[in-house]
């Protein structure tokens, strides 16, 4: 019986829908991924693709499903309805770990023979089972192939997220890993009797911790083609979803969800669909995709390393660090990059071979959450946060510097004293600048750090309200007091700023280590 394919004046949005027969038969929305499957189709072989959660994998390899199973009826309209040869149907074979917590070997290898077991009846295989895990899943494929006279298909979501979920337990994390890598090396030897492979999952584990002998996987994380595979482009937003805009504005939507970018400057930035999906049902902006994808071992790890956090829009990394993870030898650059809480801004090559990453914020979302999720490993007191929150845009829309200076004292006055004693974050330097910067980024008013000008880079900029705030910061133990705004102003910082017609204001803060305070705020404001 074929599928039948709604034609609704007005569609229903997609939220939460992972399975592809549900969205094309239920009356949703559609964004048709299908020409970038048809090309990585067509290359064939074994595939890796990492992607932070909520971005829309399980519905790719669920659509790869559909289309491999020869479910012609679901791809009428689509780019490659025409284009595929819909006698040949393959046995698929799909593996997901998204759901639940497997916290020892024994859940795993348990999680894994029950996926087993239903792939055999759905696709009616009566054999006796193998008493190893990885001759069970070997077993599968080869018989699998055998049943249909089509090669298989096996497809793997969130294949890390075992370990992920552990990563804080170091041996139980090792554990869980080499039991997937032992499921995993089943498909080597398979390839006889594999048609396509495709692994997805947030983070990018070296293929000797995880793939050792799988030396086909291709990678195509960071592959230009692929860029837009996942997530909805601008054309996507304003094409697809035309009927959903009226009553937002377009510029907004582009400045809090958009610039996810996988690869260099040329390629397509795209959002993340569970954001644009809940504003288009919620009608107001919001972090959705924070709030429900960032993991809790992410703020454990960058409070053990000391977070400096004006430089996170600015960090730098080869793309070696950028694929680099493993249990033992987690960085930070590729920890904050494979989560989705930095993306790619710019692509140098140096000298040849050697390619530069420049990573930084993919919108106003992940700035603004990131940092105020960052305010109480950085010192500040959960219950307090919202009240220094409102007090600092109380006085920035007023543009009460008095206040301002007031406020800030208050705010690094609060911080408790035995907090400089027990956190490794207070002794490294710039921690003032930090609670600074995330403090104002964490309103989502627009911040700049290091913003540059012909003669240097001031600190950090804040537009907000018609006016601007130009800060730069000292600690006086290392300079002379008074030498932050003397340094705004002769370096000439305010200048490219005066063509813009708004009030300036200039602000030398200076910290004392030693009184862990600030001693110095010093403020001039440029007339119009």
């Amino acid at each position: 019986m074929s599928a039948e394919i709604p034609t609704a004046n007005h569609l229903k949005l997609p939220i939460g829908v992972q399975a592809f027969d549900k969205l094309r038969t239920g009356g949703y929305y559609y964004v048709d991924k299908t020409p970038l499957l048809h090309r990585l189709v067509e290359e064939g072989g074994y595939f890796f693709l990492s992607r932070p959660r909520r971005f829309g994998k399980s519905l790719l390899l669920d659509t790869l499903r559909c289309l491999f199973e020869g479910r012609e009826a679901l791809f009428e309209g689509l780019y490659i309805h025409d284009k595929w040869d819909w006698q040949a149907q393959h046995p698929v074979i799909r593996i997901s770990f998204s759901d639940g917590h497997l916290a020892s070997r024994e859940d795993l290898d348990t999680h894994i023979r029950y996926q087993l077991s239903q792939y055999r009846e759905r696709l009616g295989i009566v054999s006796e089972r193998p008493e190893l895990i990885a001759n069970d899943f070997s077993d599968l494929i080869h018989r699998a192939h055998q049943t249909f006279g089509q090669r298989a298909v096996v497809l793997i979501d969130e294949y890390d997220k075992p370990i992920l979920d552990n990563i804080l337990v170091p041996e139980r994390a090792r554990e869980l890993r080499e039991g997937l890598k032992n499921f995993y090396s089943v498909l080597k030897d398979a390839d006889p009797h594999l048609r396509f492979v495709l692994l997805t999952g947030v983070s990018k584990f070296s293929k000797v911790s995880l793939f050792s002998g799988l030396n086909n996987l291709n990678d195509i994380t960071l592959d230009a083609p692929y860029a837009t595979i996942c997530g909805y482009t601008d054309e996507d937003v304003d094409a697809v979803f035309a009927p959903e805009l009226p009553g937002l504005d377009r510029a907004q939507i582009k400045h809090w969800y958009n610039g996810y970018r996988w690869g260099g400057q040329e390629v397509t930035a795209v959002y993340n669909p569970f954001d644009v999906l809940l504003l288009f049902q919620k009608r107001q902006f919001g972090a959705y995709w924070f709030e429900s994808a960032t993991p809790t071992f992410l703020i454990d790890i960058l409070k053990q390393r000391g977070v400096f956090s004006p430089r996170l829009d600015k960090l730098q990394a080869k793309a070696q660090l950028l694929g680099r993870f493993d249990v033992d030898d987690i960085t930070t650059e590729g920890l904050l990059f494979q989560t989705g809480y930095l993306t790619i801004k710019q692509l140098t090559e140096p000298m040849v071979g050697y390619q530069l990453y420049t990573l930084g914020f993919p919108n106003q979302e992940v700035e603004s959450s990131l940092n105020e999720m960052l305010l109480p490993v950085l010192g500040l007191r959960d219950n307090e946060l919202q009240t220094y929150q409102l007090a600092l845009l109380e006085v920035l829309q007023t543009h009460d510097l008095a206040g301002l200076e007031n406020h800030l004292k208050a705010l690094y006055a609060g911080l408790p004293h035995d907090w400089y004693r027990n956190n490794p974050i207070a002794q490294y330097e710039g921690h003032y600048a930090s609670v600074f910067y995330s403090h104002f980024a964490a309103l989502g008013v627009g911040v700049t750090v290091e913003d540059a000008s012909h003669f240097g880079k001031v600190d950090m900029a804040v537009d907000i309200a018609g006016h601007v705030y130009l800060f730069e910061f000292k600690v006086v133990e290392q300079l002379p007091e008074g030498k932050a705004l003397e340094q705004i102003k002769t370096k000439g910082y305010a200048d490219k700023y005066r063509a813009a017609g708004k009030p300036i204001h200039l602000v030398g803060v200076e910290f004392s280590r030693e009184q862990r305070q600030i001693v110095g705020f010093d403020v001039e404001t440029l007339s119009v």
